[in-house]
């Protein structure tokens, strides 16, 4: 369509049927396409600004109830809520929400009902349906998972911040909390970090993990139903001197298990995700995902090698093997297993998908939570040997 300019496209959008509470105090970029933009019960209050030509908002949509809005290329999906602050570069699944505040960048997915409170900071993050995040919070590199519903679902405190910024200045600390291959499913206990504590990352956290408030995570736990209390009960005041690196052969481990998890994900969005185009998820929010996603596996991967490459990872050609294995990844050049899994077993879980689509309609939400256990099983199952594929092909 042809070029123009942003008073002619909120022009465009009321007769559309966008909602402006104000629309002389609104800013509509001319990088914005009209066309990609619902008018169908949206709303769009004062102060906000919108631009990117691969922004996409969907029907009943909210922005800036709480305050102004700033969006640059995010797909916004069905009755979204970004209530106040800074968007870029992210995808909001149906009913997602932001409270006032929120400063959300590059590489972040909010899956259907996740969301955040007021003043919440994200950058290359993945909340899977129903987490929900609370205030003051900064949780930059993390994929979250685990809950089954509204009522049940993956919480964390306000106050909390994922530290994932070293005294070596690297940022090989991605965590992941739950994993794809069974969080997908919805099936999985939540998992709850107390506020006014953190998690150093990279770390790695099983469903059903609880860490009590006021504690600082540093360590994996990968048994399901723990309690973790950490608090500095002794003060400590020893030598450091940057440079020297301990637990590199976990540090490393943790971020090839995290990006085989974002790999796995992306192939659900592939094979299982892409079922359900619609009108409230339709080809460009799909695209938006994998997009995004992609964000994340590369910059995984940079970091990932910056960290290898200064630490050493066992030195010489163990260190050169590791860093062209995760630089071929990246290209998608690697094995073919890596990208599809199973096939069999992939190819049956699709069809029992479809089964269930024929039967309970294309609401995500539902048609997952109404899988047959065994066939969820069986899904999980695929998304697992893609996962354990790569990992085991670095056998680091």
């Amino acid at each position: 369509m042809a070029k123009k300019n942003g008073r002619s496209i909120i022009e465009i959008l009321i007769k559309k049927g966008v909602t402006f509470i104000d629309p002389n105090n609104v800013h509509i970029d001319p990088t914005v396409n009209p066309d990609r933009i619902s008018g169908e019960q949206t709303i769009i209050y004062p102060g906000c600004r919108l631009s990117g030509e691969s922004t996409l908002i969907l029907r009943k949509a909210r922005l800036g109830s709480e305050g102004p809005v700033t969006v640059d290329n995010c797909q916004i999906g069905a009755g979204v809520q970004l209530k106040g602050g800074f968007f870029k570069d992210a995808v909001f699944l149906k009913d997602a929400s932001m409270g006032f505040g929120a400063h959300v960048r590059e590489g972040t997915i909010l899956e259907e009902q996740a969301g955040g409170a007021h003043t919440v900071g994200l950058k290359q993050t993945i909340l899977l349906p129903f987490v929900t995040l609370g205030s003051l919070i900064n949780f930059c590199d993390c994929l979250m998972a685990g809950g089954t519903s509204r009522r049940n679902h993956s919480e964390v405190g306000s106050s909390y911040i994922h530290f994932n910024f070293t005294p070596n200045q690297d940022k090989a600390t991605a965590s992941l909390i739950g994993d794809i291959p069974r969080g997908v499913m919805l099936n999985r206990s939540p998992v709850f970090l107390g506020g006014q504590g953190g998690l150093v990352g990279p770390c790695r956290l099983a469903f059903g993990t609880i860490v009590a408030a006021g504690s600082i995570c540093r360590r994996d736990e990968l048994r399901s139903g723990r309690l973790i209390v950490e608090n500095a009960k002794s003060n400590a005041n020893m030598p450091f001197k940057t440079g020297r690196y301990i637990g590199i052969n976990r540090i490393v481990s943790n971020n090839i298990v995290y990006i085989a998890n974002l790999w796995a994900l992306m192939q659900w969005y592939v094979h299982i995700r892409s079922l359900f185009i619609s009108n409230d998820f339709p080809i460009a929010l799909l695209a938006g995902l994998k997009e995004k996603l992609q964000m994340g596996i590369r910059e995984r991967i940079k970091r990932l090698t910056a960290f290898i490459q200064k630490a050493g990872a066992g030195g010489g050609r163990r260190n050169d093997t590791v860093c062209n294995t995760l630089s071929e990844f990246e290209t998608g050049v690697t094995k073919p297993r890596f990208y599809a899994g199973d096939l069999r077993i992939r190819d049956n879980f699709i069809n029992k998908i479809e089964s269930v689509i024929q039967l309970e309609g294309m609401d995500y939400i539902d048609v997952i939570k109404k899988i047959d256990p065994l066939d969820a099983k069986n899904g999980t199952l695929w998304l697992q040997g893609i996962v354990d594929d790569i990992v085991n092909d670095f056998n680091f």
